[in-house]
């Protein structure tokens, strides 16, 4: 498994060289964000070559922008996490419908940014932040029943440089060549997600041990946060097994308590369910993002570097709700998987440096989009024709 931590890998490469005759995708005109045409979105991805230039641009330009701010992230993190718990008291206290939805939109944009730091965990090293990763469990991992061993080991295989796009990637689905069902089931079962890791936590934990075949299925199928069904995880080792076993206990403390305070009435059961339909609706707007961080048009081929990145998606400015629908740098999420060891601070200023230095026809405009509508948009009308095509 190629890990992403390590300064030497903060830049993807290339796996192999593409065939001779795979030319460069056409470019826009203009520099700004774009949508691909339809002639470039039906050419296969594995066609696609590595424009170099950009990949060398990407790796000179930002040399200085690779050590994560530990003031910013300790700011941020806490930062939302207070208003996201706040959010979550104020919305059960609230003395109208009115006050509790609006509490409780504050709660889900807020504990949805605090949860995102997961991603950053996955990259960033564990001396370069000493006890962020402990905190961030602690205080969200745990209690939204999303320990970050759930991510870890789970996300490097998806910026591995032969597994991107294949059935070995368990964050990526060909959603763009599947039926058009796909995409709607794809955010309605998110809703469904904190009953389903209760019943992960509460239930299979402790039963996965008292009976050892449950245990490789829970540990296969239901330990990691993957949209690829057919995907089965390994068994952790070393430290990692530690952190794993650590954050799994917690989580089944976490959970076993909270249906003994549902049934016991320890806690008012509309305070579970405003807490429950909080956790409910940030995990639902991570999905909706999820269906724009990718093109999802590969077939399962290995892909060149820069076809990664064209099946990526950038949302840059001057939009602004893209920081609220996709928080901690994920609105440049093409940029990242070019540079994944590029902290999510340093994101902007990466992309305005790669915008103004790169030429207009230059592989890199074509990943930049402008807006969510129209990627949902895209995604759905890709889907009826792959599904009318299959």
């Amino acid at each position: 498994m190629t890990t992403i931590n390590p300064s030497a890998d903060r830049i993807a490469t290339s796996p192999a060289r593409p065939p001779a005759n795979a030319g460069p995708m056409e470019a826009p005109a203009n520099a700004g964000p774009t949508e691909a045409p339809a002639k470039a979105a039906r050419a296969p991805k594995s066609a696609i070559a590595d424009d170099m230039a950009m990949i060398r641009a990407a790796s000179e330009l930002t040399r200085d922008l690779v050590q994560p701010n530990a003031r910013i992230y300790w700011a941020d993190f806490l930062a939302s996490t207070f208003v996201g718990y706040a959010g979550v008291a104020a919305a059960i206290l609230a003395p109208s419908t009115p006050w509790m939805l609006a509490a409780a939109f504050v709660a889900v944009l807020a504990l949805y940014r605090a949860g995102s730091f997961i991603h950053e965990i996955t990259h960033i090293r564990k001396q370069t932040l000493p006890g962020f990763r402990l905190v961030w469990n602690l205080l969200i991992g745990v209690p939204l029943l999303i320990p970050s061993f759930m991510y870890e080991g789970i996300h490097s295989l998806h910026h591995n440089r032969t597994k991107y796009g294949t059935v070995e990637d368990p964050e990526y689905l060909p959603l763009a060549l599947m039926k058009p069902w796909t995409v709607p089931l794809f955010v309605v079962a998110a809703a469904f997600a904190p009953l389903a890791l209760v019943f992960r936590y509460a239930v299979l934990t402790p039963l996965s041990f008292l009976i050892p075949p449950l245990r490789r299925v829970v540990r296969e199928r239901y330990s990691g946060l993957i949209i690829n069904p057919v995907f089965r995880r390994k068994s952790p080792e070393g430290e990692f097994r530690r952190q794993w076993a650590w954050q799994e206990g917690g989580a089944w403390a976490w959970s076993t308590l909270l249906v003994a305070a549902g049934i016991f009435g320890w806690v008012p059961l509309r305070a579970l369910l405003i807490f429950g339909g909080i956790a409910a609706a940030s995990i639902v707007l991570n999905q909706i993002r999820t269906l724009v961080a990718h093109l999802w048009e590969n077939d399962g081929a290995v892909l060149t570097v820069t076809a990664q990145f064209l099946d990526s998606v950038n949302v840059p400015p001057p939009g602004l709700l893209p920081e609220l629908w996709a928080p901690v740098g994920l609105r440049y999420h093409a940029l990242h998987h070019l540079l994944p060891g590029v902290p999510y601070h340093a994101l902007p200023e990466a992309h305005r440096r790669l915008k103004d230095a790169l030429p207009a026809d230059s592989q890199y405009h074509r990943a930049n989009y402008r807006s969510l509508p129209k990627l949902v948009m895209n995604l759905v009308a890709g889907s009826a024709k792959g599904g009318a095509a299959a």
